[in-house]
């Protein structure tokens, strides 16, 4: 078969108004459900252990934990059942698959997170802001006048 028009026939299936998502991220993905004549939208929300395949074979794995109970959902990522996906944060990892955290419970699962320009930027203002609160006034003055009388 002519690889070029496996690749267009790929390149139409890809849907662009989905982000991308890495390995390490935790992610809210809204699943789109059918019961009987009804449609609603229904969110998993966890940590992406493993992602495989490429083009419009991607699939992601999400883990989570629910009441005392890892669950594990693969999406395939071009799929018209997905709603939406939205990366809630970024973790430093070193793995492109992260089965090692089925074994791990509590705070020895957690990741470190990896902070964004758009959270470095809500840090700085939240910082500027408490600094201009009249306490922080006053213990910065205060700091000024201890080393002045240790003197």
């Amino acid at each position: 078969m002519n690889k070029q028009l496996v690749q267009q026939v790929n390149a139409t299936q890809i849907r662009p108004d989905l982000p991308d998502v890495r390995t390490g991220d935790k992610v809210r993905v809204r699943v789109s459900i059918r019961e009987n004549n009804k449609e609603r939208q229904q969110a998993f929300e966890g940590i992406v252990i493993a992602i495989r395949g490429a083009a419009s074979s991607k699939t992601f794995t999400v883990r989570k934990v629910s009441a005392g109970v890892g669950v594990e959902r693969n999406f395939l990522r071009n799929s018209p059942i997905i709603a939406s996906i939205k990366v809630l944060e970024h973790s430093k990892v070193r793995r492109k698959k992260l089965y090692f955290l089925r074994t791990l419970s509590g705070k020895a699962a957690r990741l470190t997170r990896v902070i964004d320009k758009k959270d470095a930027k809500l840090v700085e203002a939240t910082v500027a802001k408490a600094e201009d609160t009249p306490v922080a006034q006053e213990v910065k003055a205060a700091a000024a006048e201890a080393p002045k009388e240790a003197k």
